[in-house]
């Protein structure tokens, strides 16, 4: 009877990280075989908070075990006003979050995923000059900066959309992740994607 009641009322330990207390990673999974080194969801990138305070710009490729939500919270930092104001970056993800998964009752963090996969174009075109003579020459794109271009894109696209408008940034980071996620012309990103997919094309 004691060990019934010793059982009963042992402590329960949260033993799934969940993303804000609420978000599983259970069943994310990156389906870009060239992208799973470079978006951290794995065990030891899971965090119940995209707040760590590590310091990924001290090495040349550190970043990349930074949890990917996390890259997306310090991407929304910019333009000196925005600088270092990470409480109020996250709570903006988070609330974007919240839109996404009551729109399309989906895991918002594998829409996230979605949305960086189809957003980091694959090819772009670099200067190359010789003897004064500079051309483009069109030039594969690397998986670790797809997923840095990709994060800058729809951060950025984000940010113009809230500009003036009586949307917040929350509504429009939610409505960028969840167009780029569906490959949609509507979001910024994937349209600077396939411009400078374009313009690489032409200069094979």
């Amino acid at each position: 009877m004691a060990a019934a009641i010793a059982a009963a009322s042992a402590p329960e330990y949260a033993n799934e990280v969940k993303l804000f207390g609420k978000w599983s990673y259970e069943d994310v999974k990156v389906d870009d075989v060239t992208l799973t080194d470079f978006i951290a969801v794995r065990t030891k990138d899971q965090v119940y908070l995209p707040h760590t305070a590590g310091r990924y710009q001290v090495k040349k490729f550190r970043k990349a075990v930074c949890p990917i939500v996390e890259r997306l919270v310090n991407g929304l930092m910019f333009h000196g006003r925005n600088t270092g104001k990470k409480q109020m970056a996250v709570r903006i993800i988070q609330q974007a979050f919240e839109i996404i998964n009551l729109q399309l009752d989906e895991n918002p963090i594998q829409v996230l995923i979605k949305a960086v996969e189809n957003s980091g174009p694959r090819e772009d075109s670099t200067r190359v000059g010789a003897g004064g003579v500079v051309r483009r020459q069109a030039v594969d794109v690397a998986p670790f900066r797809r997923v840095n271009q990709a994060l800058y894109l729809i951060t950025n696209g984000a940010r113009e959309a809230s500009f003036r408008t009586i949307k917040t940034i929350a509504e429009c980071l939610a409505d960028e992740i969840m167009n780029a996620s569906k490959g949609s012309s509507n979001s910024y990103a994937i349209k600077k994607k396939d411009e400078v997919e374009r313009v690489a094309k032409v200069n094979r």
